[in-house]
């Protein structure tokens, strides 16, 4: 992505639209239903880019929200209660205020582009964006080799893997998960497996969620938190174990596949470059400490279409989590990066000592700094303040 103006400037003789969403997953398809929901860009050319039509279930998005959200008729299933177990300890715990929710592609995809199906100016290409530029008056992009033109750009696409400085760290949170049926099982469905540490450590951070459909269903899920992805055969035999110790039996169907990686960075992504405003994990809406996206998304997108209604442009930091998580991103990242301390020991001292809605609130980046401080002094002390210290001197 060009971060200088393009020479090509007013005379562009090309295609032209008043807004360009680049990417069609979580983030652009959001931004895109909030416009459309508002009822005020009826009159706007918008262009929605991807690089394939969405036809296939390919992830599932679990979060938590006190009240109803945008997207609340696809909620596929919620929880008032989630079960943890760490290292020597475990609870099963009331999530009020919050309900935990889920979400599947399949059905935001369907329900989506059925909203945009319906919308006359709204046109679906498909195709590789190449790149994105800005201009003296507006910003083009490059798809399968035609220049098309647009005042503002919804970008969230991430065109390469940011260059880190000495006190930046990357790594990926990686997971494959499998929706199974046990015609003998007999899962608790009020419940849902938030992280189960149990688990094998020994390729880093690991952990098993579950999300109960049924008595007989559920999705599985196998998640790491490390430097590199890993062989196939490993998250497959991961998975198998699992279901052993839970389902204490080995009937079982295996309905549906999905897999994915996300970043987990402290790397500050750029919200705003000129006219390209970058939403989703290419904005900064994926916590680096914990790979949570969806409802950042939602915060971030609300907040951009408010100010466009309210202000006529795009240009907003309302929706994006203080610089203070970002330093306290930092320094888990650094104990996880360079293996100070094991995701399993910082999350079991997180959930012994403190209520899940508090953890809730401050994985959601709404704490205040007293409500910070309570959370900060339950992990352990030594090695955050050592990892702080690091970071603070590069």
């Amino acid at each position: 992505m060009n971060t200088s103006p393009s020479s090509l400037s007013s005379n562009f003789s090309g295609e032209q639209y008043d807004y360009i969403i680049t990417g069609a997953g979580c983030a652009g398809l959001s931004m895109l239903l909030r416009m459309i929901e508002s009822g005020k860009f009826s009159s706007k050319r918008i262009l929605l880019v991807d690089k394939a039509p969405k036809q296939h279930h390919d992830r599932t998005w679990c979060f938590w929200e006190k009240e109803k959200g945008f997207f609340e008729e696809i909620v596929y299933k919620q929880w008032s209660t989630i079960f943890f177990r760490g290292i020597d300890f475990s609870k099963k715990s009331d999530t009020a205020p919050y309900q935990y929710k889920m979400i599947r592609s399949a059905d935001f995809y369907e329900h989506c582009f059925s909203i945009i199906s319906r919308q006359p100016n709204v046109t679906v290409q498909y195709g590789i964006v190449e790149k994105i530029e800005n201009t003296v008056d507006g910003v083009l992009i490059w798809l399968n080799g035609v220049i098309i033109k647009a005042a503002y750009i919804f970008n969230s696409i991430l065109f390469h893997q940011p260059v880190l400085k000495s006190n930046e760290h990357y790594m990926l949170q990686h997971f494959r998960g499998w929706v199974i049926e046990a015609p003998g099982a007999t899962i608790d469905v009020s419940v849902a497996t938030l992280m189960d540490f149990s688990v094998d450590q020994q390729y880093g951070t690991a952990f098993v969620y579950v999300m109960p459909f049924s008595k007989t269903k559920a999705l599985v899920e196998y998640t790491f938190f490390s430097e590199a992805l890993l062989k196939d055969e490993i998250y497959e035999e991961g998975l198998k174990d699992y279901l052993r110790y839970f389902l204490k039996e080995e009937k079982y169907a295996i309905t549906e596949k999905e897999s994915g990686v996300i970043p987990m960075t402290n790397y500050f992504f750029r919200p705003v470059n000129g006219n390209i405003i970058n939403i989703g994990t290419a904005g900064g809406q994926t916590r680096g400490s914990s790979g949570y996206t969806f409802q950042f998304i939602q915060k971030r997108t609300k907040h951009i279409v408010e100010h466009m209604l309210r202000e006529g442009d795009p240009f907003t930091k309302k929706g994006l989590p203080a610089k203070r998580f970002l330093f306290y991103d930092s320094v888990l990242l650094h104990l996880l990066n360079k293996k100070k301390l094991g995701g399993d020991i910082i999350f079991t001292k997180l959930f012994q000592k403190n209520a899940t809605p508090a953890i809730f609130k401050f994985l959601d980046a709404e704490t205040s700094v007293m409500e910070d401080i309570a959370i900060i002094k339950s992990l352990p002390a030594f090695p955050f303040s050592k990892a702080a210290l690091k970071q603070i001197l590069g």
